[in-house]
């Protein structure tokens, strides 16, 4: 028995390429049977959906503004208060509203944090549920976070 390792005269040598065509004809396959069904896939249960009108149920209740000056004064909607317990009486008496409404702190920069407390302790003891703080945007700020 012998074997034949090399072409011979008469015969070509192997193809290196490989052959696409079984390749794309497959895969065109694939894709119209994934073209034929995404239809039958995405057909839903035809309902008539209802039309959403988007109307508030309940009006919004006017903010409230508490100021604290440099020197740590309590106002009330610009009104002085002229004590913590009177701030507490305000307080309680817009917590019972529904719904409540929010309550705006104000501080000064150069107020100390005690002051900026009582208010914040006030409130607590008075009922509310929402505060917040209102800042001034910063503008000009330096390198270090400083204004120059």
């Amino acid at each position: 028995m012998s074997m034949s390792v090399g072409p011979t005269s008469g015969e070509q040598g192997a193809i290196a390429t490989i052959n696409t065509t079984p390749l794309v004809d497959v895969m065109l396959v694939l894709l119209i049977i994934f073209l034929i069904t995404i239809p039958v896939i995405t057909k839903t249960v035809p309902v008539q959906l209802p039309k959403a009108v988007n109307i508030p149920t309940q009006t919004k209740p006017e903010n409230i503004t508490i100021a604290v000056d440099s020197a740590g004064n309590i106002y009330w909607r610009n009104t002085l208060v002229p004590s913590q317990a009177a701030l507490i009486d305000l307080v309680k008496s817009e917590a019972v509203k529904v719904p409540q409404p929010e309550i705006h702190i104000r501080g000064d920069k150069n107020v100390r944090y005690e002051s900026i407390g009582r208010v914040l302790f006030a409130i607590q003891r008075g009922g509310m549920v929402k505060v917040g703080f209102i800042t001034e945007p910063d503008r000009g700020i330096g390198i270090a976070g400083y204004n120059q």
